[in-house]
């Protein structure tokens, strides 16, 4: 439990040291390098002014949406069960109440009990249920898109600084190897490797909030929830729009928008 516990802390701290890293790549290398290429392009349609507005509209979603999976919390049941029963998880005998309530489950690193309860995201130090699904599918949607804007964006940077072409798969492949034998021998700056080993982190971070994503939406179609399908419990019979619109709502577009509570999905609003 210490180890979870010390995850939960460690975890958002890591996501938001690599966003302000992200932030400031962006923002101090990859943007001004694009207004030094000497292109024929107007000011107002220029690359380097249309990457920016994409970059940050895909990060304040991202952000938006972490924000949101943070403060709204699942439903804590504990405070609206019968006392007699509350008594059991409070000493510790928690499979109680998940069988007398069915759907819930009690997170020890939270202390309370969650309704429609999925799983703990230690990247976000919440449990994630009934009121923040669509918020966290959200950000793992938006946090892919802006891992693979700043992977293009990178390469991009790096084949103009070292000359490198990537028109062979296998160049991207290859680069890191050959990328610490230089700096190593001292042919490539701590810079440039930094920005390097960045590509291949948001690689992996966008590469697993994509799946992470996809899952989801697989399991809401089906109608379950992680929790469900590790206790195998069955999948809720009904049809998958029904399911999509639970958890979504019918405002489903603005949420693809700007980063706002699922007030309009009935998801948020069980009890």
């Amino acid at each position: 439990m210490l180890v979870l516990r010390f995850l939960n802390v460690v975890a958002p701290a890591y996501f938001l040291c690599i966003s302000l890293v992200t932030f400031a790549l962006q923002l101090f290398l990859f943007i001004p390098s694009m207004l030094q290429d000497p292109s024929g392009a107007t000011p107002l349609f220029s690359s380097a002014l249309l990457h920016g507005v994409l970059f940050l509209f895909l990060s304040a979603n991202a952000l938006g949406n972490y924000i949101l999976v943070i403060q709204n919390s699942p439903e804590d049941l504990g405070k609206s069960v019968d006392l007699a029963r509350g008594a059991d998880w409070l000493d510790g005998s928690h499979s109680s109440l998940d069988s007398a309530v069915p759907g819930t489950h009690f997170c020890r690193l939270c202390a309370r009990v969650t309704q429609r309860h999925d799983h703990h995201c230690f990247f976000t130090g919440n449990c994630i249920g009934n009121r923040n699904m669509r918020n966290f599918i959200m950000f793992c949607l938006y946090t892919s898109l802006a891992c693979l804007d700043s992977l293009v964006t990178g390469v991009a940077y790096i084949s103009a600084v070292l000359s490198t072409s990537f028109a062979n798969p296998l160049a991207f492949l290859t680069l890191l190897p050959r990328s610490i034998s230089q700096f190593f021998s001292g042919a490539l700056l701590g810079s440039e490797m930094f920005v390097i080993l960045m590509l291949y982190l948001w690689l992996g971070i966008g590469l697993a909030c994509a799946g992470f994503c996809c899952h989801q939406v697989l399991l809401i179609v089906r109608g379950q929830t992680r929790y469900q399908v590790r206790k195998g419990m069955a999948a809720q019979a009904r049809p998958w729009k029904k399911n999509l619109e639970e958890v979504f709502g019918k405002r489903w577009l603005l949420g693809l928008l700007i980063p706002v509570l699922n007030v309009g999905s009935d998801y948020h609003r069980q009890k």
